[in-house]
């Protein structure tokens, strides 16, 4: 029986998680859930999985927790101390789907354990994926993308030669906007940005989505993960999101991952590897779909991606204030303060003013040094927004 801890319970990737293992109760022993605010929803996993902690991020919602909890054999903690405790516990496979730069310090303890981490978490590759992937090395764990393009990738390249690689192609649905006259995004609501066309997902990733700044961190995922150098990275637009990444070899062939727009073959290809076992997902009939259609990315659009390219440049900790910038623009925009498209310059200017004060660059690639970086950077963009 294979133990399991989930972290990040609560949202899309931790439910259908969730929903893989409920199928095969057998295979499973669930150790640890963490959450946040959805306590009901924590409380109702951790009892229907047998769970023997579950723990909420926030201190203040401990008495609530443990009221759900009351008689249910589970043991109950809060805070953030608490998540990364539940972290550390040894288990056979971890699922790192917490939002942001809060499942930074959660991953890095599971990896300490030298076991299997599935990551959904892409603030981790993109802050910290020099010091992510050195941990896991140094520990021998291993980790399993759980993004639905760098399993692609990953499944694209069993096998293979990493020498004769010459092209990766991350694609992208276009999100919520894409068929929109650039003029009218400048008035796009919180609504109309949290709505995807093909992906059912949290509102922050959707809105992410039809920003492309989802897509521009998992440009920068996908160096850190493979290795690959920013030159042989690219972005091509998909509408139908049925071809999630394509790889390309020095002889000219593109191997190509197409799959339902369904995270659980992600999930389930991670939680099951080395082997494929049979999923729940649709089984797509080629002749009923008839086209799959492409579109280079318009850089008016999507000037998320121009950041993520110089991000790759500058390296260091770049991608840390990246990050942390992008997810207090967001914030921004949610809480009505600034507009869809004010998003890319709070980064963009956020990046600029610490890569003018320097140290970005040449900075030692640390926990507490992103961290550092991350604080500061939201410090920034948090002016910036309300400038």
């Amino acid at each position: 029986m294979k133990t399991v801890s989930i972290l990040g319970a609560t949202g899309s990737i931790g439910q259908n998680t969730i929903d893989l293992i409920k199928r095969r109760p057998d295979e499973f022993d669930v150790v640890a859930v963490t959450g946040g605010h959805n306590l009901e929803q924590l409380a109702a996993s951790a009892v229907e999985l047998g769970a023997q902690v579950a723990v909420t991020c926030y201190d203040e919602k401990f008495a609530d927790l443990r009221e759900l909890l009351s008689g249910k054999n589970v043991e109950v903690k809060a805070g953030e101390e608490a998540v990364v405790e539940a972290a550390s516990i040894s288990v056979d496979w971890t699922m790192s789907a917490i939002v942001g730069a809060a499942g930074l310090r959660p991953g890095m303890a599971s990896l300490s354990n030298g076991k299997t981490l599935a990551l959904a978490n892409k603030e981790s590759l993109v802050s910290a994926g020099q010091a992510y992937m050195g941990h896991a090395k140094a520990s021998g764990a291993t980790v399993l993308p759980v993004d639905s393009e760098h399993s692609a990738v990953f499944q694209a390249l069993i096998g293979e030669d990493m020498a004769a690689l010459e092209r990766v192609i991350i694609t992208a649905s276009g999100g919520a906007f894409r068929d929109w006259p650039i003029e009218k995004l400048k008035t796009a609501t919180l609504a109309e940005a949290s709505s995807h066309p093909n992906w059912d997902m949290g509102q922050r990733i959707t809105i992410d989505s039809a920003s492309m700044f989802n897509k521009a961190m998992e440009l920068i995922e996908t160096k850190e993960f493979f290795g690959v150098s920013s030159e042989q990275i690219e972005t091509v637009i998909h509408p139908e999101s049925l071809i999630h990444a394509l790889v390309g070899f020095n002889d000219g062939a593109l191997m190509a991952h197409v799959g339902p727009p369904d995270m659980r073959h992600a999930i389930g290809f991670a939680l099951n590897w080395p082997d494929r076992i049979e999923l729940p997902v649709e089984r797509l009939n080629l002749t009923d779909i008839g086209q799959l259609t492409f579109r280079a990315p318009d850089d008016a659009r999507y000037p998320a991606l121009a950041i993520a390219r110089d991000v790759m440049e500058i390296g260091g900790l770049a991608g840390a204030v990246f990050t942390a910038a992008k997810e207090r623009a967001l914030d921004a925009f949610i809480a009505g303060q600034i507009g869809f498209m004010d998003m890319a310059p709070v980064v963009s200017k956020t990046l600029d003013k610490m890569s003018a004060q320097g140290g970005l660059q040449n900075a030692k690639i640390t926990l507490d040094s992103i961290l550092d970086a991350d604080k500061t950077a939201r410090i920034y963009a948090g002016e910036f927004a309300t400038n």
